[in-house]
Order: structure tokens, then C-alpha cells, then sequence
């Protein structure tokens, strides 16, 4: 909900009895398209703010540590990974994130509504800067139907930003897509997901890694980093590898790619357990 007069965007959640809100200054864009409800406000404090059928999606101040924890722990620990597909991520931060490796060969990145990327590249122009790249390329397709296409064992790593399990994007957290996504990395690749918030969702990224398992991906993990316009704050990503032990060591000195949040430590620091984690754990 939005109450302009007063001056705030607020999303309140009735499931998880909580809000979030940025104070804002102005509405910049209201477009509905065929898929959905995209709003763009001008915010007092954190730049531009994205939002989607209701809910917050980005902002112009703090949408590095979600595009960055998407990203580089896996990039920084698996150098061999040369071909990249991106399932949602229209605003095009994930892709200028997997672009600043050098090793990388070719992205392809698949969002339903170009309405997300159009008004990224006049709103968020920073999250743009790589999408001329010639290693990239940039559909505008349903990434359901995308993936079966593929061929099987074509990819090293798949990173799948999408909205929330709901509407459009909850066909994208069910055992089909992972089905499609396994046969379409190669041995040793790996399937990178945002898994929601582990304070809020614990269920969701307990079922989202056995769903996993179920359709053959030998071992998951999940990493989580702080993200202020997401509920409770907090939020993380799944991580998958077909084939071997999934492992994401300490990264080397050498991954010398420019981030504002990522780094050696908070890579290892992402990947701690908190405690309540570790104590479902045992009981499960």
C-alpha cells in the first residue's frame, strides 16, 4: 500500500505480522503490463524505489548486496564457469555483477516483461552499464519455457532472481524447473536461487534444497546476507551443484572483482549457520 500524502511507500505483510516502508517524494512511472503492476517512486533517502504488484523489489541505495551475494560467492570459488544463464533478474543488476568476471563467456539472461529492464535503463541506470556486453544477451521470454529448450549439459552456472513463489514466478520453486534446470547444467555446475528471508521463510529454503536433492542435485547449501527493503531484512540464496560435493571454500585473494559489500570475509561469514539453524538441524 502507498499513502502519498502522508509521504511513505509501505508494504505491510500480513503473513509475517510485519512492514516496510521508505518515505518518497514523488511516483516517477506507473505501468501495467501484461504480467504485472511496476511502480517506480523517487525516495527521500534511498534513491529510486522499484515496485512490483505491491512489493518492494529494489532500491537505488542498498540493491549491491543482493545482486552481489547472487553472484560472486560462486563465481570466486568456481573459475571454470564460462557459460551463464540468468531466469529473471530484469533489472539487469545480477548480469552487470556475473559480467565483471573476466572468465565468463556469455550470459543469457530471460525475463518475461521488458517493461522491468526498459524502465531499469531509464531508472536505475547504474544496474545497466553492462547490458551492452557482448557476451550478453538479453531475452524477453517466459524462463519456464526457455529451459526446456536447452540443451542438455550446456550450462556451468544457472542464477534464478525472481520475485517471491507467487503468480508468475511459482512455477520457478517446484520440482519440474529444478528437473529442467539439472539436465541443463553440466556435471559440476552449479544453480544459484534467492530463497527469501531465513528468519521468516525457514520452511521455504528447508523445501526448496530437498526439492533439490529430489530431482538429483547431490548437495545444497545457503548463504544469507543483510538486505533492508526485504522482509525482516535479512534475506538469502540457495545454492546447488549437479554432480560432487558442493563446496564454497574461502575465496582466493585473487578474485579481484569491485564490489561494495562483498568480500574474503563476509564470504565466510555468509556461509555461518546461525544458531537456531544448526539446532533444526539436528532434530530433523
Amino acid at each position: 500500500m502507498s499513502d502519498l500524502k502522508a509521504g511513505w511507500f509501505i508494504e505491510a505483510m500480513d503473513s509475517t505480522g510485519s512492514a516496510v516502508g521508505f518515505r518518497v517524494r514523488e511516483k516517477l512511472a506507473d505501468v501495467k503490463t501484461p504480467y504485472q503492476h511496476i511502480e517506480i517512486y523517487a525516495t527521500t533517502d534511498f534513491g529510486n524505489l522499484m515496485v512490483i504488484d505491491g512489493c518492494i523489489m529494489l532500491t537505488g541505495r542498498e540493491n549491491f548486496f543482493y545482486h552481489e551475494m547472487l553472484t560472486h560467492p560462486v563465481l570466486c570459488t568456481h573459475p571454470e564457469v564460462r557459460h551463464v544463464a540468468i531466469i529473471g533478474g530484469g533489472d539487469c543488476g545480477t548480469l552487470k555483477e556475473v559480467l565483471k568476471h573476466k572468465n565468463v563467456k556469455s550470459v543469457t539472461q530471460i525475463d518475461i516483461d521488458e517493461q522491468v529492464t526498459r524502465l531499469s535503463e531509464k531508472y536505475f541506470p547504474e544496474l545497466c552499464e553492462s547490458n551492452n556486453d557482448p557476451r550478453a544477451t538479453l531475452l524477453f521470454a517466459d524462463g519456464l519455457k526457455w529451459i526446456e529448450k536447452q540443451a542438455e549439459n550446456s550450462l556451468d552456472l544457472l542464477i534464478i532472481d525472481s520475485t517471491d513463489p507467487v503468480g508468475v514466478a511459482e512455477g520457478l520453486f517446484e520440482h519440474p524447473f529444478y528437473k529442467l534446470c539439472f539436465r541443463a547444467l553440466k556435471p559440476g555446475g552449479v544453480l544459484v536461487q534467492q530463497s527469501e528471508s531465513p528468519l521468516l521463510h525457514t520452511n521455504l529454503i528447508a523445501d526448496m534444497q530437498q526439492k533439490l536433492q529430489d530431482v538429483g542435485f547431490q548437495s545444497t547449501d545457503w548463504l544469507h546476507f543483510p538486505q533492508s527493503c526485504y522482509p525482516s531484512g535479512w534475506w538469502s540464496a540457495t545454492v546447488a551443484r549437479k554432480g560432487g560435493e558442493l563446496k564454497l571454500p574461502y575465496p582466493p585473494e585473487n578474485c579481484a572483482v569491485d564490489t561494495r559489500y562483498y568480500n574474503r570475509e563476509i564470504h565466510k561469514a555468509a556461509l555461518a549457520k546461525p544458531q537456531f539453524w544448526r539446532q533444526a538441524d539436528k532434530h530433523s
